[in-house]
């Protein structure tokens, strides 16, 4: 916390924090007002909301359809197989999207080529980085996901469902009645947790499938403060550090936000 001054001061090694001129809220103010803000931001929350859409209703899928299945030997198999890739490192994914989705040398874009299909560009085509992005996200975390809400499921008294068998409800109405709401408390914190690092979209992925092709779409708050901060010719410590700061401070009135939301709908929330 004491660092923080940094985002207030412009920032020397020599000078140190102490002896750099304090600024303010100038750096903030260069932000917020610069040319980049819009679309920085632009690209930040569409990424983010997109991956929140898609990555908590696919979880809560699997484990209603798991919980469902009858035979448990299939029901551990499907787990095991969409448990594991949360095991794989965020190079190691991309690597395996590279080797799948190079238009040279990849998988995918020979297959579709076979099948008279014009491979789209997936890695280079800013309208495609989001869906690449997201989707393979969520392959890697939704047997995790999954995982928790079949944990909610499994102390649902099974008393409740066999009362539902006998009042003649079907399968799909003792999911709605009787599963979801076992799980909406554990969603619901789920959502407010990922609404809370919205600002901070996984900088390590994004940086690792970022190229000069799809920077449109793909340059996110985070990649451009490291951008300015550490890669740049003359590294800028004091304005990456205030749009880290404005990016946390954003996040934190999301969270209290949401949380605030939730509590008034649901009557669950976090805090």
């Amino acid at each position: 916390m004491y660092g923080i001054q940094i985002a207030f001061r412009n920032y020397t090694p020599v000078g140190g924090l102490t002896g750099s001129e304090w600024v303010g809220l100038d750096h903030i103010e260069r932000f917020v007002t610069s040319y980049n803000f819009g679309r920085l931001l632009w690209n930040t929350l569409v990424l983010a909301f997109y991956e929140l859409l898609a990555g908590i209703p696919i979880p809560i899928m699997l484990a209603l359809a798991l919980n469902a299945v009858r035979q448990k030997y299939f029901s551990r198999v499907v787990q095991l197989i969409t448990y594991a890739p949360n095991f794989i490192s965020v190079v190691v994914v991309v690597g395996i999207l590279v080797m799948l989705l190079d238009p040279q040398t990849g998988i995918f874009p020979h297959a579709l080529s076979l099948l008279g299909i014009d491979p789209p560009a997936f890695l280079t085509d800013p309208g495609w980085f989001r869906h690449t992005y997201v989707w393979s996200g969520v392959w890697q975390t939704a047997g995790f996901s999954a995982i928790i809400y079949l944990a909610a499921l499994s102390s649902v008294p099974p008393e409740l469902h066999e009362a539902a068998k006998v009042d003649g409800a079907s399968h799909l109405r003792r999911i709605w009645h009787i599963d979801l709401p076992a799980i909406l408390p554990i969603a619901v914190v789920l959502m407010i947790l990922a609404v809370g690092s919205i600002m901070s979209v996984g900088f390590e992925k994004v940086l690792l499938m970022q190229n000069q092709l799809n920077l449109v779409t793909s340059q996110v708050i985070d990649t451009y403060v490291y951008e300015v901060g550490l890669n740049s010719p003359i590294p800028q410590y004091s304005y990456a550090t205030a749009i880290g700061l404005f990016r946390s401070v954003i996040g934190l009135v999301l969270l209290i936000a949401v949380n605030h939301l939730a509590r008034r709908i649901t009557r669950t929330g976090l805090f």
